[in-house]
């Protein structure tokens, strides 16, 4: 199913609705979903994008994305959203790497735009929206002089969306195009939205999430499909989210823990000026939920919690309703889609109560990493080909629920943003004054896991404390007490974030950074991450006594 399916029934109605932090809408009825998308299609046709060619936007939370989006989808192209909060290197690699043939730029995003247009060559198009930016072509002038009648072939498109790996280059996630019209039945998400939540046509759902992402972009778009209204969010602000559940009585919404945390925490007198009332289901995943907060939330909002656990790469899914969850705290549900397989390190499969890893059985393989195929390997199984991981760990009980006691590899998830530390260990090692470097996720009440990076500098900014009795973490210009750490002035930890920036988006920015003597490396080179993690945690627990 499409939109353009519920134009009998509802071509008044809102298919999106996006508040600014005015609390002004902006508003697109189906009809005119249905009709910019085929003309924003017979734009990019125009210009010779054709089924299988590649399409890339950089746009902020605005209701022109979901006229790229279908059309992008009744074209048979693959649509990558770009994340507009990286450096516009970073947005450069993702374009330049998805092979994109057309880049439509939000005009919000203009300085990144041109700062983008050396860096990527390759892109034949280049478009504006809602806006003008220079050396673009203007997007919405372009699709006002199309007709508005389909086409009538409308071959069903698909994201590739973009997953960074553990060696911090980002990973693109190519699913096989279908083989079926835009209007066919058959997309996974649509399906699961309207089996497991009950979405259609009186559904009102909130995405307060950057539209970039995989889950808030799918679940709009299967809302669309499912004739329901989505309410968009600029940008997510805890009081504004509880105002527009109320304002437009929303019945469906779909949460990162920490959005949770920041709810949780606005004052008593703000949290119950609003009535949430209208929410029927209130769906949460991308990171691990705190038990207490999660506890909390049921307590405020009812027994309507439900929790996924899947990757943008959709090998599989789990699902946990709130009755469930109840029973088994910590749990992230029973499979939905694949079925689950937790392997030792030899690909052996383990018995119920043995961690292991994460693998979901599927009939074929869903997805390869784009121009990566020994990544692709890497994420199968060794014998069982149409078994794949994303290198999360954890173990299923006796009845099948999974429970997950790791991240992928050293992934650090905070705020419900995916980071991997390798990228910023290699911008840091950029710095002349470090001489080795890692980074890992600590425990943080309010994002879940904060960005600390753990620097050993070079001799000559190495330097005992004054008195010869151990060190300071730089960050906290605090005494470590254990021993391990040396003495280094804020200088140099400044510098470090003043020679990241610029090099990273700024959501990856270390939050602390501890300076070491040494780093515990394997014979073979690499950092070990579970000793360093405990090190700084003891002098944590050693400042704390």
């Amino acid at each position: 199913m499409y939109p353009g399916a519920h134009l009998a029934t509802r071509p008044h109605d809102p298919a999106v609705i996006v508040e600014n932090e005015h609390g002004v809408d902006e508003v697109v009825t189906f009809t005119q979903l249905e009709s910019r998308s085929i003309q924003v299609a017979r734009a990019l046709r125009s210009r010779g994008l054709r089924p299988g060619d590649h399409l890339a936007v950089l746009a902020t939370n605005t209701a022109r994305v979901f006229d790229i989006y279908w059309a992008a989808m009744r074209s048979g192209l693959y649509l990558t959203m770009v994340n507009w909060h990286l450096t516009p290197g970073e947005a450069a690699y993702i374009v330049d790497d998805c092979g994109a043939r057309a880049l439509i730029v939000d005009a919000a995003l203009a300085e990144m735009a041109g700062d983008m247009v050396a860096l990527t060559p390759h892109v034949e198009t280049r478009w504006s929206c809602s806006g003008s930016i220079d050396d673009h072509e203007d997007l919405d002038i372009a699709a006002a002089a199309e007709s508005t009648e389909a086409p009538a072939d409308q071959p069903r498109g698909a994201d590739m969306l973009y997953s960074s790996g553990t060696t911090g280059r980002p990973k693109g996630i190519k699913p096989e195009l279908p083989d079926r019209q835009v209007g066919d039945p058959g997309d996974t998400m649509t399906t699961m939205n309207q089996t497991v939540w009950g979405v259609g046509p009186d559904t009102v759902y909130l995405s307060p999430a950057p539209l970039y992402h995989a889950a808030p972009l799918r679940t709009c778009a299967a809302v669309q499909a499912l004739g329901g209204t989505v309410v968009v969010l600029d940008r997510f602000d805890a009081e504004r989210a509880l105002s527009a559940i109320e304002r437009h009585r929303v019945t469906y919404s779909q949460w990162v823990p920490t959005m949770f945390v920041r709810m949780l925490r606005l004052p008593d007198e703000v949290r119950t000026r609003y009535d949430v009332s209208s929410l029927r289901v209130a769906v949460h995943a991308a990171a691990p939920c705190p038990v207490d907060i999660k506890r909390q939330m049921i307590d405020w909002w009812g027994p309507i919690l439900s929790e996924y656990y899947s990757s943008t790469e959709l090998n599989g899914l789990t699902i946990v309703d709130t009755g469930e969850w109840l029973q088994r705290p910590g749990t992230v549900g029973r499979a939905a889609l694949g079925t689950v397989r937790i392997c030792d390190e030899s690909g052996a499969e383990v018995g119920a109560g043995t961690i292991g890893t994460i693998y979901f059985e599927r009939d074929r393989l869903p997805f390869e990493y784009h121009k990566a195929p020994e990544k692709t390997r890497a994420a199968q199984h060794p014998e069982h080909l149409t078994w794949t991981t994303t290198g999360d760990v954890g173990y299923v009980d006796e009845d099948g629920y999974l429970f997950l006691t790791d991240r992928s590899s050293f992934l650090i998830i905070s705020g419900g943003v995916n980071i991997y530390p390798q990228e910023i260990e290699d911008a840091l090692l950029a710095h002349p004054d470090v001489l080795d470097a890692a980074v890992v996720g600590l425990p943080d009440p309010d994002l879940g896991e904060r960005v600390t990076a753990v620097v050993q500098p070079v001799p000559a900014r190495l330097g005992m404390s004054p008195d010869g009795s151990g060190g300071v973490d730089a960050a906290s210009d605090q005494t470590s007490g254990d021993g391990t750490a040396t003495w280094i002035d804020d200088a140099l930890a400044a510098e470090l974030l003043d020679h990241l920036r610029g090099r990273i988006a700024g959501f990856k920015l270390p939050r602390a950074i501890v300076f070491r003597d040494s780093l515990p490396r394997t014979p073979a080179g690499k950092l070990v991450k579970r000793t360093i993690t405990e090190d700084v945690l003891e002098g944590a627990r050693s400042r704390a006594r």
